[in-house]
Parts: structure tokens; C-alpha cells; sequence
């Protein structure tokens, strides 16, 4: 079975009209989803269940919540956004009203072991960004359960905090990286293309968009997407994350260089660049981002 990133798939979001059709889904174990009302002072999670209300206990609010390996931030975070449960029953609350017993623990768990475990190093999946730190991007790989994209992993095209790349809440394609007892780790940037699938996108003689990457002594990095950047002569009055209008002055792939000149410079931050995919694959053995002919040779072996 294969496990989504909460909010992803609309399908598992109910509203129910009975407790009857709650009782239903229940005995069939349903992965059901809905949105946080509140995280009360217990750290409880309640959500609306349309025929009842539906209590997400702290202890069922994720794995690693009792062992304190998961922090209760954890279950605050989640409030006014879509968490995935199984109903586990019902109770009375103090003002004998009804209301529907969940855990989302028992959902990560499935996804755990029905899904994360039999991944490989190489497959391709869907992932939601979560949460950004100077180091990386945390992403939801299914069930609300979290891993990294190490900042160097999320293009080729090197930049200072992920904010660069990607924003809260964007919806993504990843690759596993790295698998580990007690952790998956994911890369981003064997799937924006090689070198030669974006250089083909630009032209010499034409005038494009870039962002300023680094300035150097000898000159400045543009970027002119996710996994390309060329080389443009030193200017002053520039910053880093710039926006800028650059002339494409040569391309040679067996150099993996692109010439520009800074024909304009904004005073404005860039947006992030939207992400082309350059893969449709669910698995890849072999990256290879350096053309045949590149006096440098740069690749990711998924086998190694």
C-alpha cells in the first residue's frame, strides 16, 4: 500500500453524516483524514468528524511521541491543517456527549511498515515540505511521518537556506538517498535534469532571468536554474539572491560552462525558481549530470 503526505489525497477526507458510517469505516480500517480544530492543554488533537467530534489522544498524536523522540511541537503544529487517523472507538466525554477515539499513530505505523520499509535507495516519491532550517528541507514522505533533503541535495546549483528553493507546503517529487537504520535520507537534485537537459533551454545571444548565487573575486554565479549556473565578469552593487537579467554570451558543454553578462540588476529578492522535473522514472540506478564529452565527470550511483 503506499502512503501519501497528509493533505495530499482529498480522497481520505470525510465528513460523516452518522456515527453508524464512523462505526463502517472503523471495522474496515479505513485511513481516514480531517483537519485540526485544536490541540488542547493535554496536547489532545480534535478534529471535526461532521455526525461526532474525533479526539486524537497525545499518546496516539504520532511515533515517538511517548519515548520522546518526537517533541510535542509535533502535534501544536498541526492545528487548522489536515491530519490522517484510524478510528479506534468511542467514548463519552464529561458532558456525556460522543466522541470518536482516533490515532494517527496507528497510521504511521502502517505506513512504516507497509510502506517506508520496503523502499529502496534510488526510488522516486511524493513528499510535501514541512519545515526549513538553515541545514535542509523537512518533508512529509507519507502519514506525517518526516525526513531530510540535506541542503547540498537540493540542486546543483548552490544556494544559502533552502528558502532559496522551496517554501512551507510545496508539494514535491524526492529520490531516497541514503537509507538507515533510523532514518531515510532524500536528494532533490537528480531529478531537475543534467547539465546538457538545462543548458539546451538557453541559447547564446539570448537575454534571460537569473539569480545572483555568488560573488567572487573573479566573478559572479548566476543561476539560471535549479541545476545551472554560469559565470558572469565581476560587478559591483551586487547581493546574493539578486535578481538579474543576463546576456548568454557562450555555452560549452565540454567544459560545463555557460559565459553571461549582467545586462540589469534588480533590487529584489528572488522567488524561488518553479522545479522542472526531467524524470517521470519511480526509480533510478544511475545519475549521471556531466555530459559524455565534460573534461569533469559528476554523477550519483544509487547502487553505491
Amino acid at each position: 500500500m503506499k502512503f501519501y503526505p497528509e493533505g495530499k489525497n482529498q480522497e481520505l477526507s470525510r465528513q460523516f453524516e452518522t456515527i453508524d458510517e464512523i462505526k463502517e469505516a472503523m471495522m474496515r480500517g479505513e485511513v481516514l483524514e480531517s483537519r485540526v480544530l485544536l490541540c488542547d492543554r493535554e496536547h489532545n488533537l480534535h478534529l471535526d468528524l461532521g455526525a461526532v467530534r474525533g479526539i486524537i489522544p497525545r499518546s496516539e498524536g504520532a511515533v515517538g511521541i511517548d519515548d520522546g523522540t518526537v517533541r510535542d511541537i509535533a502535534l501544536i503544529s498541526k492545528v487548522n491543517k489536515n491530519v490522517c487517523f484510524t478510528v479506534l472507538g468511542f467514548q463519552r466525554d464529561i458532558y456525556n456527549n460522543c466522541l470518536a477515539l482516533l490515532s494517527r499513530r496507528a497510521v504511521q505505523l502502517r505506513c512504516i511498515n507497509e510502506y517506508l520499509s520496503n523502499l529502496q535507495v534510488g526510488d522516486v516519491i511524493d513528499a510535501k515540505v514541512t519545515h526549513l532550517e538553515r541545514f535542509g528541507a523537512f518533508i512529509d514522505i507519507g502519514a506525517g511521518i518526516n525526513a531530510l533533503i540535506p541542503i547540498d541535495m537540493l540542486s546543483v546549483s548552490r544556494i544559502t537556506h533552502p528558502s532559496e528553493r522551496l517554501t512551507e507546503g510545496d508539494s514535491i517529487k524526492v529520490v531516497l538517498r541514503k537509507r538507515e537504520p533510523d532514518k531515510l535520507t532524500f536528494s532533490l537534485k537528480e531529478l531537475l535534469g543534467t547539465w546538457q537537459e538545462n543548458a539546451d533551454n538557453f541559447s547564446t545571444g539570448e537575454t534571460v532571468t537569473g539569480v545572483v548565487r555568488s560573488i567572487e573575486d573573479y566573478g559572479v554565479f548566476v543561476e539560471l536554474a535549479p541545476n545551472l549556473a554560469g559565470l558572469a565578469e565581476p560587478q559591483d552593487n551586487l547581493f546574493v539572491g539578486q535578481q538579474v537579467a543576463v546576456y548568454v554570451k557562450s555555452v560549452i558543454p565540454s567544459k560545463m560552462k555557460v559565459k553571461l553578462v549582467i545586462v540589469e540588476s534588480f533590487n529584489q529578492l528572488a522567488p524561488p525558481t518553479p522545479l522542472r522535473y526531467y524524470t517521470v522514472a519511480d526509480h533510478i540506478d544511475f545519475w549521471q549530470y556531466s555530459p559524455q564529452n565534460s573534461v569533469k565527470e559528476i554523477f550519483t550511483d544509487f547502487n553505491d
